[in-house]
């Protein structure tokens, strides 16, 4: 596709299309609301208990639409996440905070390069530098100042790693934790496994400072186990057909594209508005 925000050749395509990152947006997700300021805004206005595949579909229509989708796609629905954040305020936060957008960015970019290390390879400095470099657009595109990101690859270490001693979870961050680790499915105990082996995951690819507070036990036995989990991954994952690797992206794309054809059809039959029409006040 050549009418997006990126081509094919960027790494944020070549690493955003392998399905298996999903796994590790428990990790990313648990990093954000890390942040005292996100989780409290996470607690009091998300419906991830209550529809847990519901947000992770919109998250990864969002994820998916930026890296892949139109350039229309991106900005249509990244307006739409824009205009759901403009409610989401309490004491102490709001949703557009770039200080809080900085953060969402960076735990995408974090998170995603430690995945793909596991499971292909390690990037070099420029590839890195210039992952991190697009990475940047799912700060900007919600109306993050350019400037508020880390310039470079090297700010961006000394930006996390800062963070990272800086951050001190709650009691809402503990409970998004479980709402995540724990989610409620249709299937019951018929899920445990997958969940288990996403709870493995996700605590190691958790900085060991978040990890701790989040008292998630880490000892030499996960370890092992999270390390044999990994090298059981790198082996089948890599030899799958691309088609299948990134079956989740086509998949929650064509949802998407479905639901904007959709919401055009219906404004079509409902024709302009009368003139005159307007708010009431």
């Amino acid at each position: 596709m050549t009418d997006g925000l990126f081509q094919d050749h960027d790494l944020i395509r070549v690493i955003g299309r392998e399905g298996f990152l999903i796994a590790s947006g428990g990790a990313a997700s648990l990093l954000q609301t890390a942040h005292p300021k996100i989780a409290q805004g996470v607690y009091d206005h998300s419906y991830t208990a209550q529809d847990p595949l519901g947000r992770l579909k919109g998250t990864m229509q969002w994820v998916y639409a930026v890296g892949f989708g139109t350039r229309e796609e991106a900005e249509r629905l990244s307006g739409i996440v824009r205009s759901m954040h403009d409610s989401v305020t309490g004491p102490g936060y709001q949703a557009d905070d770039p200080e809080l957008q900085v953060w969402v960015a960076s735990t995408l970019f974090a998170t995603a390069v430690h995945a793909y290390r596991l499971i292909f390879r390690r990037l070099s400095r420029d590839e890195l530098e210039e992952y991190y470099e697009q990475s940047k657009v799912y700060a900007t595109i919600l109306g993050c100042p350019y400037e508020m990101m880390p310039a470079t690859y090297g700010d961006f270490r000394e930006y996390y790693a800062r963070t990272l001693t800086s951050l001190r979870i709650t009691d809402a961050s503990r409970a998004i934790a479980h709402q995540v680790l724990h989610p409620r499915l249709s299937g019951g105990r018929l899920n445990e496994p997958g969940l288990a082996a996403i709870r493995l995951i996700t605590a190691g690819l958790t900085p060991e400072p978040i990890r701790r507070q989040y008292g998630w036990r880490w000892d030499r036995t996960r370890r092992i186990r999270f390390h044999l989990l990994m090298a059981s991954v790198r082996l089948v994952y890599p030899r799958m057909p691309l088609r299948v690797r990134a079956f989740p992206r086509d998949y929650y794309l064509h949802q998407l594209r479905r639901k904007f054809a959709k919401a055009t059809r219906e404004r079509r039959v409902e024709g302009p508005a009368p003139s005159g029409a307007g708010p009431s006040t």
